[in-house]
């Protein structure tokens, strides 16, 4: 953990290679690098919206494996099943909605770093869209309509540019250059941290 100001880029990286020609492949690294810098720099993941998930898919199980394993055979079980079905409808729509309203492109949702005076975590969003090589980077407030909440950061990199520059975040061979990487998602969390200090 670093405190603020400090740099809490590790002193070893371990090799992190990705596909070049596989952009689902070069999100996911990037992905997991940033959710360890995020974890480096104080915060830590905030898993409720991901066990409310787990909790409603082990409920529409449930009620699968209920409806399966029924006593009754089917003329009997006719109401019963319908219930169940309806229920198993209900259950993956709001599954669904969660997914779309809340999670969206979310990578982690965060806590707000220990001996913070902020009340709300970071919610960190990625996108690569299809068929384009440009990686977009968000850092927000988990709360938005906290008082502590402020202003998006972003930051759009073109992946194409960094795989074909050997000074850029990938070498040729697909081995990500996590050092350079590293910096410029801290830079972009300090500069979060800074715009709320400056509001």
């Amino acid at each position: 953990m670093a405190s603020d100001g400090a740099v809490a880029t590790p002193l070893k990286f371990t090799q992190k290679k990705a596909n070049l020609l596989d952009p689902h492949s070069i999100k996911h690294l990037l992905d997991e690098t940033i959710s360890e810098v995020v974890k480096s720099k104080g915060y830590t993941e905030d898993t409720r919206l991901g066990n409310w998930k787990l909790a409603i898919g082990t409920a529409v199980i449930a009620i699968a494996l209920l409806a399966q394993f029924y006593p009754k055979k089917f003329p009997q079980n006719s109401e019963f099943l319908l219930g169940c079905i309806a229920l198993y409808v209900v259950m993956n729509v709001v599954l669904l909605i969660l997914s779309y309203a809340k999670e969206k492109d979310a990578i982690i949702f965060t806590h707000p770093p220990a001996g913070s005076f902020s009340s709300t975590g970071l919610v960190i969003s990625s996108k690569l869209p299809r068929f384009s090589d440009m990686y977009n980077l968000t850092i927000a407030s988990a709360d938005p309509q906290s008082i502590s909440a402020h202003k998006p950061v972003h930051f759009t990199k073109s992946v194409t540019k960094c795989v074909l520059t050997i000074l850029g975040r990938f070498t040729k061979e697909g081995v990500l250059v996590e050092g350079l990487f590293w910096k410029d998602v801290e830079k972009l969390i300090d500069d979060y941290n800074s715009e709320r200090k400056s509001k």
